[in-house]
């Protein structure tokens, strides 16, 4: 198996699980602005959750770049991290149920940190075919958001008890960190090249 069908797999995923979320939203029953005001918190949600399957789509993209050799080790650390990813909808839609209360706020954060230490398995399994390349294992340097992120989900977590807008202000932070792709991949394999 190359790894483009796994990424081809992997994006069909993550359409899946935006399709899923987006088919959560039921038509109001009122017919004026109000009626939509009402779903705010579900709106909330879906958008956090929109942009969190984004950033892994991007950056899961860029990562798959890098597998020199497909394997069942690789195959199996991402159907994990699609796993946790596929949670995501069932979680956005009971937060935005809940209006964002603790336990669903919490649960959500759980997932998301659950997705991130998948995330690292993989990019720890794929690095590792780098090993003997020092230009690509050094391109990846200290990871500062891969080790930022769980920190910040898992405040996101024990938080959610105290304000859940406290989480939100985590999960938001981590989304902002993580927007922008992962240029260290990108510039790993440009200086291979050169």
């Amino acid at each position: 198996m190359r790894a483009n069908r796994m990424e081809a797999f992997s994006d069909g995923v993550l359409a899946i699980i935006i399709t899923i979320m987006v088919l959560e939203f039921k038509v109001p029953e009122g017919h004026d602005w109000h009626a939509l005001t009402e779903l705010g918190p579900k709106i909330l949600s879906y958008i956090f959750s929109f942009v969190y399957v984004g950033i892994y789509w991007n950056n899961h993209h860029h990562l798959l770049h890098m597998v020199r050799e497909m394997n069942g080790r690789l195959m199996w650390l991402n159907l994990l991290l699609l796993f946790w990813l596929s949670l995501i909808p069932f979680t956005t839609a009971w937060m935005g149920e809940s209006h964002f209360a603790a336990t669903p706020t919490a649960l959500y954060g759980i997932i998301l940190l659950l997705a991130a230490f998948s995330y690292w398995l993989l990019q720890r399994g794929i690095i590792r075919q780098h090993s003997s390349d020092s230009t690509i294992a050094q391109g990846f340097g200290k990871d500062l958001k891969g080790k930022l992120s769980p920190l910040l989900y898992l405040t996101a977590v024990l938080t959610a008890y105290v304000s859940p807008w406290i989480s939100g202000f985590f999960f938001v932070l981590v989304a902002v960190i993580w927007f922008v792709p992962d240029k260290r991949i990108e510039q790993a394999l440009h200086n291979k090249e050169h």
